[in-house]
């Protein structure tokens, strides 16, 4: 019954998946959008800390770490996200939901496998810049992201080391829309630029665990992405409308101009942390990550005024759990979860960095028998500046996970 739900949730998921507009923020005009964090709840609580596995759940992020599962895990993830966006005296809020992954992870003696749906990328955004007193401007919005469909493989080594690799075909596509207004004149004019990316990228992982006293644990990951390339079929339509005071746009006239295709480059990236901890009690770790952002490159992203450099990401965090084997008190054994992150996103605009940072923390909440449970997250942070005639953004998310628990290889004594 679980394996069949699972199967249908997933179908849904993959259909709202490529249709959901999952961010708000005026940065997703830039590159293929805003990249989403590719991890679960239990991670994004721990500030992005990508480094602690364990038997019952899923990493997503280092596929070596399937190598420690011992039971099949079901796991889905969505948010909530809230957002302030700051540009001199002027501030407005907007929000958006969306369903941040679905997978599955299947233990098989030494084995671990996973897959599943995961965002890559996100862009969703409305942007009036108009000057007021000349009743001239342009508006500009922008929708769309990248998915990807993954199959990861983790193997134990030995005792203390694993390895896993990761497989992933990307898809997706961004359509950007620019209307040029002025009020004098009756009829406006439009721009859409839209690009369908799909190609697949691949990832290499270690994870590393040893004891180090009777009580006390060290652990390590690393994972590393390649450079790749993904085949990108750009479109542009060139049209004159009329714009009712609904705002609904009525074509006039229409043209589509032929544009090539092009290649976009995925830049490598690297991640490696390192932690200490008690199992079953607590855990803190520290995490690095670069990217590197400054080999983005597709002539219909180009923007002036706009580039891209290396990107950092630092991220800190653990958990505490009371007593997690507790029969008389149920909050002895949920999992408190906290971390922070510092992130350089390689954006570069008017001469500013765009630089990041959030705070989180969650809950892990027991739930039914096998090991279920519950996540819960939250995080605020900031991203951007008002520097230089920018943007800043405080943002909140609220996330919501799932993870279920069954044993699927089961030999029988008896038959």
């Amino acid at each position: 019954m679980t394996k069949r739900l699972f199967i249908i949730v997933f179908i849904l998921f993959s259909v709202i998946t490529t249709a959901q507009e999952r961010t708000s923020s005026p940065y997703s005009f830039y590159g293929l959008g805003l990249n989403t964090f590719k991890g679960t709840v239990e991670n994004r609580s721990m500030g992005g800390l990508s480094i602690f596995s364990d038997s019952i759940h899923v990493n997503l992020q280092n596929p070596a770490a399937l190598g420690r599962l011992r039971l099949t895990t079901y796991t889905v993830g969505l948010s909530g996200n809230s957002v302030e966006i700051k540009s001199g005296d002027e501030s407005e809020n907007a929000s958006s939901s969306s369903l941040d992954y679905l997978a599955v992870g299947i233990p098989t003696g030494k084995f671990g496998f996973a897959f599943g749906l995961v965002p890559y990328s996100s862009v969703g955004y409305n942007i009036d810049d108009i000057n007021q007193d000349e009743g001239i401007g342009n508006r500009y919005t922008g929708k769309g992201g990248l998915n990807r469909v993954f199959l990861a493989a983790g193997y134990q080594i030995t005792s203390n080391i694993n390895i896993g690799v990761d497989a992933s075909y990307n898809f997706g596509n961004i359509q950007n829309k620019s209307i040029l207004v002025r009020e004098d004149v009756q009829y406006s004019s439009r721009e859409i630029n839209r690009s369908d990316l799909s190609g697949f990228t691949y990832k290499i992982g270690l994870d590393y665990e040893r004891m180090l006293t009777e009580s006390l644990q060290f652990k390590m990951g690393a994972y590393y992405t390649p450079e790749t390339t993904l085949k990108t079929d750009n479109q542009r339509e060139l049209a004159t409308i009329l714009l009712g005071v609904d705002g609904r746009e009525i074509t006039v006239d229409s043209r589509d101009v032929s544009e090539p295709a092009s290649d976009f480059v995925l830049p490598s990236s690297f991640s490696i942390g390192a932690g200490v901890g008690r199992p079953h009690k607590w855990f803190l770790g520290g995490e690095f990550s670069t990217t590197e952002a400054g080999d983005y490159s597709n002539r219909a992203f180009a923007i002036e005024g706009a580039s891209f450099e290396q990107a950092s990401k630092y991220k800190i965090g653990g958990f505490f759990i009371p007593n997690y084997n507790s029969l008389t008190s149920y909050f002895s054994r949920i999992v408190y979860r906290g971390g922070l992150r510092m992130e350089e996103t390689g954006l570069h605009l008017n001469g500013e960095s765009i630089n990041e940072f959030g705070i989180a923390f969650g809950l892990g909440l027991p739930a039914g028998r096998m090991l279920t449970n519950i996540n819960l997250g939250f995080e605020y942070g900031q991203r951007g500046t008002t520097s230089a005639g920018l943007i800043q953004e405080n943002f909140f998310n609220a996330m919501i996970s799932l993870s279920l628990n069954d044993r699927w290889f089961i030999k029988r004594r008896f038959e």
